[in-house]
């Protein structure tokens, strides 16, 4: 009987699960369903609104569910295609041209410049672009530039001061609570660590940094000067005397053009549209453009191929996802770039502070065999700097922005400890082992010599690996790597000067130099990563349904049911089978 019962029960379950499936997809389908049916439609004489206050990744990503096509998601925010928006907006007649109003940038250095670069080639086409704020950041400024005519509101304030940089430091911090890091590290200019050891800035750090942040502002300060008409010298003036910090004094120093209120800005863009006063202007947000017209824009049909893999994100051990660079993901892209015939070459696109070093390895390899069957080349974003740089320095030929932050060639070691923190609450950890060293790690002990040296030796490995990895790749004696090296980051401009990338430019001319590399003159994009999902895994994560098997254990018991399984197991075995004779299970 209660056999029966226990049947029951399970097969009343599976329809329960079935039937919360079902109203589930329902759901979902109407939901991405109905946004897929509502297409953007831009009406005669509009302007493209450039605001660009959503996270900016270079790469939107594209996810597949593969049991639920309608889920698939292929969005088109991505860096690249708010630049292709522009590109198609500077051609469709149906854009009059680009208001930058009260943006609030949410990109990186090197992302900015490369909108502000395909603004300047908008212009080529001969309609208007213009800026307004009430407030202008720094970053947003240096966007703003470029417009034809640059609006401030009279109570308004900008940001035009130089560039800084702040850094916390912790070591009175972990001494006074006794939770402390456990580091090592190789390389004097391996910053990352400092603040864990010191109360203050090193010197060789603050050289760094300095020199990074004077090649950055001489780039925004250079390309400022071009686009405004005024001297480098008298940029450096305006801001050590914060000579544009409002509306008056930003139109003195030639920063602005115009004073005006939000409504006159409005007025003014219906006057150079031919927009009736007593009309609405019309107007269609970036967002929604660049779906627009990545629906729209007419590419040439071409069997051959370049693939773009976006390497986004800290590095990862593990299988990566859109916030991170796993070696799962990028494995699975470099192998397809590498055996479909119709790729004919490969772009890595790279925005990454680094991470895990075994990960950078992995990726490397790839990377690696990639390169043996089609050309390699990379293409780096806001950062590619230490693990970044490691999974780049083997590429045919590397492609940086001047701004883009690189090299950071070290490697350093961190482990959280709370022995200090321990004691003074009264908690006691106790360890019992077999061998000398089979307590390698504990948070409630510190290190002792002996693991401190073990991990050193593991980080000097590496950090040989590393450069012997770079030398190889570059072309260099190791010898002269380690001096460029120690962790000292780099900014483009200054990369390309000590050899460690090729040239300065984006994405565009990356794809230029893998072209001209597999001899094609055609081609057609393929982006990856391709994300592929699990619905089912998903929503066991928020709770809102079990899975089959999760009911059937609940049901049947954990004994009936791990039976049932090891009999399904056996049945499914087929051939010569390495497996041992029976099942471990060691507790």
């Amino acid at each position: 009987m209660n056999f029966i019962k226990r049947v029951l029960s399970t097969v009343t379950g599976i329809f329960v699960f079935l039937g919360i499936c079902i109203v589930l997809l329902i759901v979902f389908g109407l939901v991405f369903g109905s946004s897929s049916e509502e297409l953007v439609k831009v009406k005669p004489n509009s302007v493209l609104d450039l605001k660009l206050d959503f996270p900016i990744k270079d790469y939107a990503g594209k996810t597949e569910f593969e049991q639920y096509e309608f889920l698939n998601k292929d969005d088109k925010n991505g860096l690249f295609n708010i630049i292709d928006a522009i590109h198609y907006a500077a051609v469709d007649d149906k854009i009059k041209g680009i208001s930058i109003d009260n943006n609030f940038i949410n990109a990186g250095i090197s992302q900015t410049k490369a909108i502000r670069d395909a603004l300047i080639k908008f212009k080529e086409s001969g309609k208007f672009v213009t800026a307004y704020a009430d407030i202008y950041s720094q970053k947003d400024y240096y966007l703003s530039s470029v417009a034809d005519t640059v609006f401030m509101n009279p109570a308004g304030m900008m940001e035009f001061k130089g560039l800084s940089s702040e850094q916390l430091y912790f070591k009175d911090f972990q001494e006074k609570t006794g939770l402390k890091m456990e580091v090592v590290r190789f390389g004097k200019y391996k910053s990352a660590v400092e603040p864990f050891l010191e109360n203050e800035m090193s010197e060789a750090n603050r050289e760094q940094v300095e020199v990074f942040l004077n090649s950055i502002w001489s780039e925004i300060k250079s390309e400022i000067s071009e686009s405004r008409g005024i001297s480098t010298e008298q940029l450096n003036i305006i801001a050590d005397s914060l000579l544009a910090r409002n509306a008056t004094l930003a139109q003195q120093a030639k920063l602005i053009d115009k004073i005006a209120y939000h409504d006159e800005y409005l007025a003014g863009l219906k006057k150079a549209t031919g927009t009736e006063p007593s009309k609405m202007q019309e107007m269609v947000s970036i967002f929604d453009y660049a779906e627009y017209a990545a629906t729209n824009m007419l590419t040439d049909y071409s069997k051959n191929k370049i693939a773009v893999i976006y390497a986004e994100g800290e590095i990862i051990y593990g299988e990566g996802d859109e916030g991170a660079v796993g070696q799962g993901v990028m494995t699975k892209s470099l192998q397809e770039a590498r055996n479909n015939d119709k790729i004919k070459a490969v772009v890595l696109r790279i925005n990454s502070p680094g991470g895990s070093a075994l990960a950078s390895e992995l990726i490397w390899r790839e990377i690696e065999l990639t390169k043996k069957v089609k050309p390699v080349i990379v293409s780096m974003g806001n950062v590619a700097a230490s693990g970044g740089y490691y999974i780049a320095c083997n590429a045919d030929k590397i492609i940086a922005e001047p701004t883009t932050i690189t090299g950071s060639i070290g490697v350093f070691g961190m482990l959280p400890n709370g022995n200090a923190l321990a004691t003074n609450m009264g908690i006691n950890a106790e360890q019992v082992s077999t061998n000398k060293n089979s307590v390698t790690y504990s948070f409630f002990e510190p290190l002792n010599d002996a693991q401190h040296d073990f991990i050193k030796e593991e980080i000097i490995s590496i950090y040989e690996l590393f450069t012997g990895r770079v030398a190889e790749g570059r072309g260099m004696e190791q010898d002269a790597v380690k001096e460029i090296a120690q962790g000292r980051v780099w900014t483009g401009s200054d990369a390309l000067k000590i050899g460690l990338v090729d040239e300065l430019g984006g994405l565009d001319l990356a794809l230029k130099y893998a072209a001209e590399a597999a001899g094609i003159s055609e081609y057609n994009i393929k982006e990856f990563p391709i994300y592929k999902r699990d619905l089912d895994k998903i929503l066991r994560q928020f709770g809102l349904t079990e899975a089959k098997e999760d009911i059937m254990k609940e049901e049947l018991g954990e004994e009936v049911y791990s039976l049932l399984k090891k009999v399904k197991t056996m049945t499914q075995r087929k051939g010569i089978q390495l497996l041992v004779p029976y099942s471990l299970d060691i507790k």
